[in-house]
């Protein structure tokens, strides 16, 4: 995208706002669309999975239009793209290559919904080429990757966010201004757990690649290895070479959600908020499935953050239990010395010290909103609710820190400058892949 183009465009955008702004509903085009000169050009990467949802939304929204999907899986691809034609009444332009998206001038944004070791290359290209981004989550498969990412947003002056959707409901902004009235107290600890039940994967033997499916590409940076229906498509988040574990997965969601009601707490207090821990400390692992995983299925985080005094959040992963924690299948809490708040998926609930009722909300965690907030500072250029460096990738940090504690056993210290571990060289090895498979280097910034 040339420097022209990039100017004319964001004028355009920005433009938008004031016109949408001033005239209300007789700005809107068909079916409550903005007019055509108004409307974000996006380009999604993946076609089902989170993609497919996201697609769906992106779709829906009165800001953008989706001209092209791109997916190295062919059936896929075609239910991606009869999905948006569906809603958006045109069909967006169908490849196999993600960097015909990339590339393409016309698009200001790049939707990315794969696999956690398919976010940082795309991310990181569509930076440079002058895109905004909405990336899933967690950032990267791995700590550099999400430095690289955060490098290439600020260098290219991006708006980047990341798909943790829960930072723009109304459950969650509606639980950050009960907690800013102080009503919790002093706040030392928090707490984030998962325990949904997952199923067993088997030992399915190696295959062939099914047909329409560019495997070798699908693999990526991650060495090459036979084809297993376990390490593809939906399961592909239990093997190191390509996902984060559940703590990637779902933990990312509710770290966050803890950290950021953590911090309002210290808000209300007049206290310094946390940033990275400087502790890690875990234990877990394969207890329970005898199966191909390579994550644990049971584990404990805990992270101390540098203060005086020290806060702790703690983190639990039990994703064979058949019950669930406080009633809340997945979830988070901040513990104060006036009271507590727990968040579920759907609410949230604060209690007193004798466990009394003190306030609730509602809400549930659709990307609607997520996706509405990022197209809004696409076109206004303010940082987005889960925007990149500040929000999205110091939680996805935490997921990473805490899988590389489990794998090495043994408690880190982590220096929040470098986001390296202080004097463990196993441990540093665990921040980036050992090897990436030419030609998908990690791109330069």
């Amino acid at each position: 995208m040339t420097t022209e183009h990039q100017l004319s465009r964001r004028n355009v955008l920005q433009a938008g706002v004031t016109s949408t702004l001033a005239m209300g509903s007789l700005s809107r085009g068909a079916e409550g669309k903005q007019p055509a000169s108004e409307r974000v050009q996006v380009g999604c990467i993946g076609a089902a999975g989170r993609a497919g949802s996201l697609i769906k939304t992106f779709c829906k929204s009165s800001q953008a239009d989706l001209v092209a999907i791109a997916d190295l899986d062919q059936n896929r691809l075609a239910q991606g793209v009869k999905s948006a034609e569906d809603i958006q009444g045109h069909r967006p332009r169908a490849e196999s290559d993600f960097r015909k998206l990339i590339d393409d001038p016309k698009l200001d944004v790049i939707v990315i919904g794969t696999p956690d070791h398919w976010h940082a290359i795309p991310t990181i290209l569509a930076c440079q080429n002058g895109k905004d981004v909405y990336v899933e989550k967690p950032d990267g498969h791995n700590i550099v990757e999400g430095q690289r990412m955060v490098a290439a947003m600020r260098k290219h002056e991006r708006i980047v966010q990341m798909g943790s959707q829960h930072r723009s409901t109304q459950r969650m902004q509606s639980a950050l201004e009960f907690i800013a009235t102080g009503a919790l107290g002093r706040c030392l600890t928090a707490k984030a757990w998962e325990s949904t039940k997952q199923g067993n994967i088997g030992h399915p033997p190696d295959s062939d690649p099914p047909q329409g499916v560019d495997y070798d590409m699908w693999l990526g940076a991650a060495p090459k290895r036979p084809f297993n229906r376990n390490r593809f498509h939906g399961r592909w988040r239990w093997f190191y070479d390509y996902g984060t574990g559940d703590l990637g997965n779902d933990g990312v969601h509710r770290l966050d959600m803890a950290i950021g009601m953590l911090n309002a707490a210290l808000k209300a207090q007049d206290e310094p908020t946390v940033g990275l821990p400087h502790k890690i400390a875990a234990t877990g692992g394969k207890w329970y499935f005898d199966d191909m995983q390579e994550f644990p299925d049971t584990l404990q985080v805990n992270y101390e953050f540098v203060g005086q005094p020290p806060r702790l959040l703690t983190y639990v992963m039990r994703i064979w239990a058949p019950y669930h924690e406080y009633g809340i299948s997945e979830g988070a809490a901040v513990y104060g010395d006036k009271g507590y708040i727990l968040m579920s998926n759907t609410d949230w609930k604060a209690f007193g010290p004798k466990n009394e009722l003190l306030s609730q909300g509602r809400g549930d965690s659709h990307e609607g909103p997520h996706v509405k907030n990022f197209l809004n500072c696409v076109k206004s250029r303010e940082k987005p609710y889960c925007d990149l460096e500040t929000v999205g990738h110091p939680a996805s940090v935490l997921c990473h820190a805490g899988n590389i504690a489990a794998r090495v056993g043994r408690t880190l210290t982590l220096d929040a400058e470098t986001e390296s571990f202080h004097d463990d060289t196993e441990a540093n090895a665990l921040r980036t892949r050992p090897e990436y498979r030419k030609p998908w280097v990690l791109p330069e910034v």
